[in-house]
């Protein structure tokens, strides 16, 4: 496998999953001609998977389409010619054409999010058809159920190089995200380890506790917080609010 630079002043913490996204698209842009060049990358929402991918767009110069649930066939091969500034023939068909043209031309990957999108409109062969078309890379990103869900493709299933499952946040990852995001505020060891705790592995939710303790410091006008600082104010876990019931 390729090994990859580090990431170094990009506005991204360098996260696991930022690695893996990464490793995962170069193994597909540099593979030997006979194997397949499909990657795929899953796992529940929050895992930052999608700024993962805005990552591996950029250092790649992928091409780089979200899929949306309202997207038919023609609007997603819209949006891919669109992100390539390329005028849109008039049929999906001359569409997919010109995709596969294009990532033929330039050697360029695709990247696709939310790739569930597709699955669910039964699009997953036209990914397929400018794979086929143009030969290049294209990383994939959806769900944790993603992989089942594209079984039923069995053409499309069996041209993924790698599953790469995302992986859940670790205490570097969230050092890495402290670091990042907490410029103004301190943050002890003791006090992120149960902000990763009530987290529960999720970067989405590390990064809003993150922001509630700085906030939450800066208004008391301190500049550091610990565990016992913290005492026994609420972090956010991703659950909604019990409703406080006056009898």
């Amino acid at each position: 496998m390729s090994q990859i630079e580090p990431i170094v002043n990009s506005g991204t913490a360098p996260l696991a999953n930022v690695s893996l996204c990464l490793n995962a698209l170069q193994r597909a842009i540099s593979r030997p001609s006979h194997l397949p060049g499909l990657v795929c990358l899953y796992g529940p929402s929050g895992l930052g998977k999608t700024t993962s991918a805005t990552y591996a767009a950029n250092r790649h110069r992928a091409y780089y389409v979200e899929a949306k649930s309202v997207w038919t066939k023609k609007a997603l091969v819209q949006a891919i010619l669109k992100e390539m500034g390329i005028v849109p023939n008039s049929t999906v068909a001359s569409m997919v054409d010109q995709i596969a043209e294009q990532l033929a031309l330039s050697g360029r990957p695709l990247i696709v999010d939310e790739m569930d999108h597709i699955v669910e409109r039964n699009n997953v062969e036209l990914i397929r058809d400018i794979y086929e078309g143009s030969g290049n890379a294209i990383l994939i990103i959806g769900e944790e159920q993603l992989p089942h869900k594209l079984s039923r493709w069995e053409r499309f299933h069996g041209r993924v190089l790698d599953w790469i499952p995302a992986q859940f946040a670790t205490f570097a990852d969230a050092i890495a995200l402290r670091k990042l995001y907490c410029p103004k505020v301190e943050i002890a060891d003791d006090l992120l380890k149960r902000v990763l705790e009530i987290s529960r592995g999720s970067v989405r939710r590390i990064c809003v506790n993150l922001e509630l303790i700085q906030e939450n410091a800066l208004s008391q006008g301190i500049n550091c917080m610990d565990l016992s600082g913290w005492g026994k104010r609420e972090l956010y876990s991703g659950e909604a609010s019990r409703r406080q019931v006056r009898i």
